[in-house]
């Protein structure tokens, strides 16, 4: 009789892993990836924000809050969790 029970749910728990490792698994990785950039984020680097904004970072604030100038003279605070993608990086200062 065990071992009846036993085969009853073996498919639940290979769907389970199925579904872990086709998208839980990706989508913890893509988070971290994306806290690593928001965290990596420095003054003059261009970024992308995820209502389609293209500027660059001005000023980078301690809290979670950077200021992107997206035109001359007009500047905007964003929120850092809503940066999208960093197009182009600036070298640290030596």
């Amino acid at each position: 009789m065990e071992g009846g029970a036993i085969a009853q749910f073996l498919p639940l728990i290979l769907i389970f892993a199925i579904m872990y490792f086709l998208l839980i698994r990706p989508q913890q990785k893509k988070v971290k990836q994306h806290q690593a950039m928001v965290e990596a984020l420095r003054r003059g680097d261009q970024v992308i924000t995820q209502g389609g904004l293209i500027g660059k970072v001005t000023k980078v604030k301690e809290d979670g809050e950077i200021e992107v100038e997206i035109a001359e003279g007009v500047k905007v605070r964003v929120v850092k969790a809503t940066i999208a993608s960093v197009m182009s990086k600036t070298e640290p200062a030596s």
